[in-house]
């Protein structure tokens, strides 16, 4: 066995090998660049040596450098984890060369499955079920287009070397095709180097359902059940979960069982996914091999047991599987859901900036129950624009779906970030969505769901009766603790006092207090709008950020952040800002003018920290609606802003290589 492996990556992934190394006895040697020397893998690893600047192509995307990093440290092997030289076979050559160990397959499977088109041209040849679709490399946008119509619209553009989402556009038209084309192989160019794309028939309402396999350099391979990763937004999976609620036990084994084959033929060695797209009558088609680590291996862990990188170690280590497939049983179900730094009242953009708060729910095992958080940051971290905008992987796994989801929705209530935006609230509300809840599941949920983008959800009336409830119990809780720091305040108080109004949003609803604290902590008798009354409890203080109790026979977990006079609460995917008063105070509020916010009708504002790439207009130019006004770059996704209105360019502010903050304006309109 290794004595010492190096982990040629970042964030979460390099913390999650370094965990399974320590617990193996073997030393880690982290890599960083100027962003990441205060990262938490390097805090984490025996030792660390910089790479060189923020972004990836001049540090994390050198391999020299990994070698050189494992000659100045003695590191016998490199662990690459995901994205990077994960599935780089020239890196694995060049390590093999220097005499240091690839934990991952031999370059051979790499060239052949990790290369988009190869791995369909050699799935073909090995009579594994393929999507329709031109494998060939496509020179410009018009062959795309002829390519296109011969399949059949709707089609998928997709970069050969590509992954994550990036370098993917899915066509409908002719003009689409030829826009989506020249997207995809931009970012395809940027993000990895090589701006090759394909076309295949986009298939529709399709689910995306992958198996792990796991093979050894003896000959031996199996498959560890499969994942869900319908829930996907611009292509990239945001929930995943396993085992599938859509698989049969008859299709579970004959996907796993072809991947296993597929697996053979390239002499695979290693952990490794086969993906597929899966119709709505259980057709699977081949869609690619991904000759990494998944980022959602922790939920395959979860219900088979096994430790991927573990097993990756020691096929590196030329160790035989212990594991049979007779050997691999599913248990219970495992929920993963991604946290990413995008802003979902913004349409998921990108937030980059620093963590003034983070804190995740514990994690380890009560009544059955399991709450897993992989992570690469710590409060106070920085989340820069050079990097993947994924913060961490929150897993849950109970005995079955629906409590596995319960769990994931309280942990998730319980999950405190501060300093950016970030998907909590929609990963949040996503998980009382009935369609979610159901299995009813496509690669096209968000969009057809969320057509217009995420808003927040307005309360209904049982579940503004409980955030009154929260609400007035803290409030009063606030003012019990003023009267026992200074009994000249009571008379002010109002502590004593039985009716009260809370503001939830714009609605008024009368609370009524029958018992009130004891002993500093909740515990009261409330009704709200002259409903049944319920009893309160909570053991939160004033100043803590996270609310845990009971309203009646409903369990509470809910984010508090103090606002102007009253208090914002955050529960299920719900945010809405509270206020708790006398009555009389009530009705004098609803008199107060309401103020309105600016308008910035006549602007284009940069939805999100970014690069600008490219101004499409000109000062003086009549656009009409749809038409593409700029480019603006952020965390190596292009995103295109279009004219939403017919309108003339009045002044542009902007230039092609300008860094941009959230909301600076663009260009102006007349």
């Amino acid at each position: 066995m290794f004595k010492k492996i190096l982990i040629a990556n970042r964030g979460e992934i390099a913390c999650r090998v370094i965990k399974t190394a320590k617990r193996m006895g073997i030393a880690t040697v982290a890599v960083y660049s100027d962003a990441d020397a205060n990262a938490l893998h390097v805090e984490m690893a025996d030792e660390a040596v910089h790479i060189g600047p923020p972004p990836a192509s001049e540090s994390y995307l050198l391999s020299e450098r990994i070698v050189a990093a494992c000659k100045e440290t003695g590191a016998e092997a490199v662990h690459p984890g995901y994205g990077f030289l994960s599935e780089r076979a020239s890196f694995c050559t060049a390590l093999e060369k220097e005499g240091i160990v690839f934990i991952g397959p031999k370059p051979r499977a790499i060239e052949a499955m990790g290369d988009k088109i190869e791995s369909k041209k050699f799935a073909n040849e090995a009579k594994v079920n393929t999507v329709p679709g031109h494998i060939g490399v496509i020179a410009d946008a018009d062959e795309a287009r002829k390519i296109a119509g011969e399949i059949g619209y709707p089609v998928m553009i997709k970069a050969s070397a590509g992954g994550g989402g990036k370098g993917m556009r899915i066509a409908w038209d002719e003009k689409e095709v030829r826009d989506g084309f020249d997207r995809a192989r931009s970012e395809a160019k940027s993000s990895f180097g090589d701006d090759r794309v394909f076309i295949e028939k986009f298939v529709v309402e399709p689910r995306h359902i992958e198996i792990q396999v796991l093979a050894d350099a003896h000959g031996n391979a199996i498959y560890l059940g499969e994942r869900e990763c319908s829930i996907q937004r611009r292509n990239q999976k945001v929930v995943e979960e396993a085992p599938s609620p859509f698989l049969d036990e008859k299709t579970r084994k004959a996907m796993g069982e072809q991947s296993v084959a597929l697996a053979k033929a390239v002499d695979y060695q290693s952990a490794g996914t086969v993906e597929f797209i899966v119709d709505k009558d259980r057709n699977f088609y081949f869609l690619e091999m991904n000759t990494r680590l998944q980022v959602e291996h922790p939920v395959t862990e979860l219900i088979t047991g096994v430790d991927l990188v573990e097993q990756m170690i020691r096929v590196a280590a030329g160790e035989k599987l212990k594991i049979k497939q007779g050997d691999v049983k599913l248990s219970g179900w495992a929920v993963e859901s991604r946290l990413y730094a995008e802003d979902p009242y913004r349409n998921f953009l990108p937030s980059i900036g620093r963590l003034t708060h983070y804190r995740p729910p514990q994690e380890g095992v009560s009544d059955g129950v399991t709450v897993r958080n992989d992570t690469g940051v710590f409060e106070g971290s920085e989340i820069s624009m050079f990097y993947d905008p994924m913060i961490a992987k929150l897993c849950t796994h109970a005995p079955t779906r629906m409590e596995a989801i319960d769990a994931m929705a309280e942990a998730l209530d319980g999950f405190v970030v501060e300093g950016i935006g970030h998907n909590l609230p929609f990963l949040s509300a996503l998980m009382q969505h009935p369609r979610w809840r159901k299995g009813d599941l496509s690669t096209g949920f968000i969009a057809e769901e969320y057509p217009d983008g995420f808003h927040p959800a307005l309360p209904d009336n049982k579940e503004k009766a409980v955030l009154a409830a929260v609400a007035a119990t803290a409030e009063l809780l606030r003012r019990d603790r003023l009267d026992r720091l200074g009994g000249r305040l009571a008379p002010h108080s109002g502590r004593l006092k039985k009716d009260w109004v809370a503001r939830i949003g714009g609605d008024y609803l009368a609370v009524s207090v029958a018992d009130g604290m004891t002993n500093g902590s909740i515990d009261c008798i409330i009704s709200v709008d002259g409903g049944q009354t319920q009893q309160v409890c909570s053991d939160w203080r004033p100043g803590e950020l996270i609310w845990r109790g009971s309203v009646g026979n409903t369990d509470v977990t809910a984010q508090m952040r103090p606002i102007l006079n009253g208090m914002r609460i955050s529960w299920r995917g719900l945010s809405v800002d509270t206020r708790v008063m006398l009555p009389n105070m009530a009705e004098l509020e609803k008199l107060m003018p309401v103020k309105l916010p600016p308008d910035t009708s006549k602007m284009l504002l940069c939805p999100m920290p970014g690069l600008v790439v490219s101004i499409a207009v000109s000062e003086g130019q009549e656009v009409k609606t749809g038409e593409t006004l700029a480019v603006v770059e952020a965390m190596k996704m292009e995103n295109v802003l279009r004219a939403e209105r017919d309108l003339v360019v009045s002044k542009i502010n902007a230039e092609p290589g300008d860094s941009l903050a959230v909301d600076a304006v663009i260009m102006e309109f007349a």
